[in-house]
Formats: structure tokens, C-alpha cells, sequence
């Protein structure tokens, strides 16, 4: 195998992952902003009032997503398995 094909595998199998963790992080991030803006703005310290709704959106987002997720994984296995023959050397 040659090391440009090991090099593409790998950054084929890292922005595969990349592109998965995406909308999920991007999810996280938001709304730990807004409930960071209404900690600040109504005073309320609460370790569980910024942990719950960070994670109900995480669960969500898992929910909304996983079709698309679950899609995007099986077309890069399709095409890695398709493509077997030239790693295989």
C-alpha cells in the first residue's frame, strides 16, 4: 500500500468523523451560549440549570440527526468496501 493511500484512508476516516460530530457540537455550542447569556443575565448559578438543557438538546439533535448520521457512515463504508481491492495490496 502505498503511503499516499494510507494518507487519504486516514483523511477520509478523520473528516468522515469530522463532518459527523459537526452539527452536534455546533448544537452544544448554541445553546450553552444562550443558557450561559440567561445564567448571566438572570443570576441563577445553578450547576444543573446549565447541564440539563445542554443535554435534552444533545438528545434531540441524536434523534433529529441520526438518520442522515446513520446515511453518511453506510455510504463511506459502501465506498471503502467498494474500493477493498486497492488497500488490499
Amino acid at each position: 500500500m502505498e503511503h499516499q493511500a494510507v494518507v487519504d484512508l486516514i483523511r477520509g476516516a478523520l473528516m468522515g468523523a469530522f463532518w459527523l460530530a459537526l452539527p452536534l457540537l455546533a448544537l452544544g455550542f448554541c445553546v450553552g451560549i444562550v443558557v450561559s447569556l440567561i445564567q448571566v443575565l438572570t443570576s441563577v448559578q445553578d450547576p444543573a440549570f446549565g447541564s440539563v438543557p445542554r443535554l435534552a438538546a444533545f438528545l434531540l439533535g441524536i434523534f433529529v440527526l441520526l438518520p442522515w448520521m446513520l446515511m453518511r457512515l453506510a455510504n463511506y463504508t459502501m465506498q471503502l468496501f467498494g474500493d477493498l481491492q486497492r488497500y488490499a495490496r
